[in-house]
């Protein structure tokens, strides 16, 4: 014997519908982010120079040679 509503999916009906919500924001924000990619960026715009080398330096992007001789070439 079923109790309330046929369409509610057995009492799960508020978590379905909290899923299928936050679905359509990561949906939407997908949309977005593929949409406006310059907006989402990791690095910032008003990195200098100097700023960058040291990270690529400290993720071991590049050498100490190649980090010694880009910052002269910099400065």
């Amino acid at each position: 014997m079923m109790h309330g509503f046929p369409g509610m999916w057995f009492g799960f009906g508020p978590l379905f519908s909290f899923i299928f919500f936050l679905a359509m924001i990561f949906l939407i924000a997908g949309v977005a982010k593929a949409v406006f990619p310059g907006r989402w960026s990791t690095s910032s715009a008003s990195a200098s120079p100097l700023d960058i080398l040291k990270t690529r330096y400290a993720k071991g992007k590049i050498t100490r040679e190649e980090f010694q001789r880009m910052k002269e070439e910099i400065s």
